[in-house]
Parts: C-alpha cells; sequence; structure tokens
C-alpha cells in the first residue's frame, strides 16, 4: 500500500523536518526499499496498491520489476483500501500479506518468517512501535478487522487484537518495528538514508529511484 511520493502528498508529517521536497524523497526511498525487500523474499506475486492513481511517473519506474505488478487502491477510507486488497487476492489455497512501505525494518528474512507462520494461523501480524502494525496476513476474510478503525492512531493495535478474539481467530506476532511517520521517527532511518535522501532532493534527483 503506498502513496505516490509527491510533495505535499506523501509523508506529510515529516514535512517540518525535511520539507515536502525531502518527505517526498524519503517516501520514494521508502518505496523503493520495500518492495525490494519484498520481491527479494520470493513469496510469489508482489502488488504495489497505488494511491491516488497508478499514473505517477514514480510507479511506471517500479512497474518494470520482474514479480511486480500494479493495483489501485480505490475509494474509502484506509480499512476499505485495505479489505478491497484483500478480497483481491486471498483464495482456499493461500494467504496474503499486505505491508506499508515506511517500515525500513520490514526484510525478506521477516516476511518470509510471517509467511511460514501463517501457514500455522488465521492471521500473523508484525506490531509497530506506535501502537499500529506494519504487516498483517491473513488466511481468510476478516472484513471486521477493517471496519471502523481508528486509523493512525496508538489504538489501532489493541483493537485488532480484541477484534480478532471477537471473531474466533488465531493470530501470531512477530518482534515489533517501527514505521516512519513522525520527525523522531526519522531516528530509526539506516545510517545514512536520510543524508542521502536530502542530498538527493537538493540536486534535483527524482524520488523513488533506486536505493
Amino acid at each position: 500500500m503506498a502513496k505516490a511520493p509527491r510533495p505535499g502528498l506523501a509523508k506529510t508529517r515529516l514535512i517540518p523536518a525535511l520539507g515536502a521536497e525531502g518527505a517526498a524523497a524519503l517516501a520514494g526511498r521508502l518505496l523503493d526499499h520495500a518492495l525490494g525487500q519484498a520481491l527479494a523474499a520470493g513469496l510469489g506475486p508482489v502488488d504495489l496498491c497505488c494511491a491516488p492513481d497508478a499514473a505517477d511517473p514514480t510507479f511506471q519506474r517500479q512497474a518494470g520489476r520482474a514479480g511486480l505488478v500494479l493495483s489501485l487502491q480505490g475509494e474509502g477510507d484506509l480499512g476499505e483500501r485495505m479489505q478491497r486488497a484483500f478480497a483481491r487476492w486471498l483464495t482456499a489455497e493461500a494467504g496474503v500479506l499486505m505491508m506499508g512501505t515506511d517500515i525500513p525494518g520490514l526484510l525478506a528474512p521477516v516476511l518470509q518468517q510471517a509467511a511460514a507462520a501463517l501457514q500455522s494461523t488465521d492471521a500473523v501480524f508484525v506490531p509497530a512501535t506506535d501502537g499500529g502494525y506494519a504487516l498483517i496476513g491473513l488466511r481468510r476474510p476478516a472484513p471486521t478487522l477493517f471496519a471502523d478503525m481508528p486509523w493512525s492512531t496508538a489504538a489501532v493495535m489493541a483493537l485488532t487484537r480484541q477484534r480478532l478474539a471477537a471473531a474466533g481467530l488465531r493470530h501470531i506476532e512477530l518482534t515489533p518495528l517501527p514505521d516512519i511517520d513522525e520527525p523522531a521517527d526519522l531516528a530509526c532511518l539506516p545510517p545514512g538514508w536520510l543524508q542521502g535522501c536530502l542530498t538527493g532532493c537538493l540536486t534535483g534527483s527524482a524520488p523513488g529511484g533506486p536505493a
């Protein structure tokens, strides 16, 4: 799930620290990294769910990567868009992992661990350290996990646990990871990332280029 890394659209909560161009450059770097890890995990097709559309040049550059397909998130709140993406891919034979693109710690081995865990349970999560979650995996539809959720708040994972229990769904949680939403989160970036994004912004490099 990704927004186009455009100034003023992507990572807006980072604008006070990085400026609109710097925040967009970092969003592009995070997107490229996330897709690289998803493809490297070798778990099957990787669907880049785009917002607001797939016409952004960054998305079109990514479209050439082997094993990657583009789709549209469509209308509605985040929960509606997530539910729509799951419905597109869930089958009786295979589960689906869904991740954001702003969690640099979601490396290929973590994705493989999540896929393995999902084989023995109904759902798997990588909680985010801010109270949300960085990854969700499902083996069957679970629409109650997405409806009327206060997204982007510290209550998301706790409410999700309650809804899982109410629905009788078993789940596994892996080690929590930080996502990059607020200026304080920039300390969780890999070494050199922030400087590289700001340098690229100053020299006019397009966001979303190779990591």
